[in-house]
């Protein structure tokens, strides 16, 4: 508990105890000092029954034994007992909770002897309802019962309000424990994303910075014989420079010094990766509209990858015994790529079927590709039964 909460509830019970205290007082009054006292210390039990329950049984004890000790008779004050025996199991550790209850057995036995025994013989025997043994046994052995029946439902009470308040905090942690996981688990798919785009990158670029040197390496030689052709030659490095350059923009976020081990797919290569995802078993139809315009070498993996993402999300989360649709249309600002497939049945659209918690790998990588292109993506389920992802990719003169 900290320092604020401690002080929070320590002014609630306080104000709480102090209307206690003034409802109590009053019949306190009329039985003199004594019973002042012990109504204080009842109390003053109830200020600290939740920040000290142990402390607060004590307090509860010594009120209990004060009023015994002065032979005063039962008043409103003794209802605090209750509380605190609510208290010691609500909020106290494990040793003051049993002794909380073993507080509830002694506290019945010595109510019905101080009810039963003491006080008859005090007001001359006249408050027992039989004079006879028999008599007084069962009066004991009724007061016994309706004090420890009393005591320990408090503190049954008590035990049941602690066991739900920890159910709700466990559950509460639970849930945070599982937000942070799965935003770990994200952030880890987007930087594994990144990594790989990185790595596409570093060839693209790379490659244009080699075609860069070597044709400045050429205009430098070829300017002092043939001027025409090292103007050429510039132009072309504007070219490459240019294709680089957008390539930088798109991904410069996402770069490290890291080399990639294999050549960069480009557009051409998506019939090889047709083929081969329906030698994997997977009915693939695909269609394209419209002329192709250029694409940068990052925008072309962009694409490419969106597609080969998307494919393999159909051969291992989707229906296979139904066809993928893959369409690409053209215009003039760049390409839209569209991807259906079939849901197996009792399966969410988008999801795997062994329905495993957590962020999918496949979704965010596209997203990721396709904005860092400056285009868009969307995933969405439908209607039909199906499953589809489109992206948009814009046009970039080629490097």
């Amino acid at each position: 508990m900290s320092i604020s909460t401690h002080r929070a509830t320590l002014i609630v019970d306080g104000i709480l105890a102090a209307l206690f205290f003034a409802v109590c007082v009053l019949y306190a009054f009329v039985g003199g000092w004594p019973d002042v006292v012990v109504v204080t210390l009842f109390s003053a039990a109830l200020v600290i029954r939740r920040v000290a329950p142990g402390a607060a049984l004590v307090v509860a004890w010594v009120a209990a034994c004060a009023q015994m000790l002065m032979l005063r008779e039962v008043q409103p004050a003794d209802a605090a007992v209750f509380a605190i025996m609510y208290s010691t199991a609500a909020y106290g550790s494990p040793a003051v909770r049993w002794w909380g209850l073993g507080s509830a057995g002694a506290g019945a036995v010595l109510a019905s002897a101080y009810l039963s025994v003491v006080m008859p013989l005090v007001n001359g025997m006249g408050v027992a309802p039989a004079a006879d043994a028999f008599g007084r046994l069962m009066w004991s052995g009724l007061v016994f019962g309706a004090a420890l029946a009393g005591l320990v439902l408090a503190w049954t009470v008590g035990l049941l309000a602690k066991t739900v308040r920890d159910a709700r905090e466990q559950g509460r942690r639970a849930e945070l424990d599982r937000r942070e996981l799965e935003h770990a688990e994200y952030r880890y798919v987007v930087e594994q994303e990144r990594s790989r785009i990185a790595r596409d990158m570093h060839d693209v670029v790379a490659h244009s910075l080699a075609v860069v040197i070597a044709q400045a390496d050429g205009a430098r030689f070829a300017a002092r014989t043939r001027p025409e052709a090292a103007v050429q030659t510039l132009e072309t490095i504007s070219g490459v420079a240019r294709g680089a350059l957008g390539d930088v923009r798109a991904l410069l976020g996402e770069l490290r010094h890291r080399e990639g081990g294999s050549p960069q797919p480009v557009l051409d290569d998506l019939d090889d990766l047709v083929e081969q995802v329906r030698d994997a078993g997977l009915d693939v139809r695909r269609t394209e509209r419209g002329e192709r315009v250029p694409l940068g070498a990052g925008h072309q993996i962009a694409v490419y990858r969106i597609v080969q993402e998307g494919l393999t999300n159909a051969l291992r989360h989707g229906d296979v015994s139904e066809p993928v649709d893959l369409a690409l249309e053209w215009d003039a600002h760049g390409v839209a790529v569209r991807l259906e497939n079939a849901v197996p049945d009792g399966a969410a659209p988008g999801t795997a079927r062994d329905a495993t918690p957590g962020p999918r790998h496949g979704i965010p990588g596209m997203r990721e590709r396709a904005e860092l292109a400056g285009g868009a993506f969307a995933a969405e389920s439908l209607p039909n039964g199906r499953f589809r992802v489109s992206a948009r990719i814009p046009a970039q003169a080629a490097s």
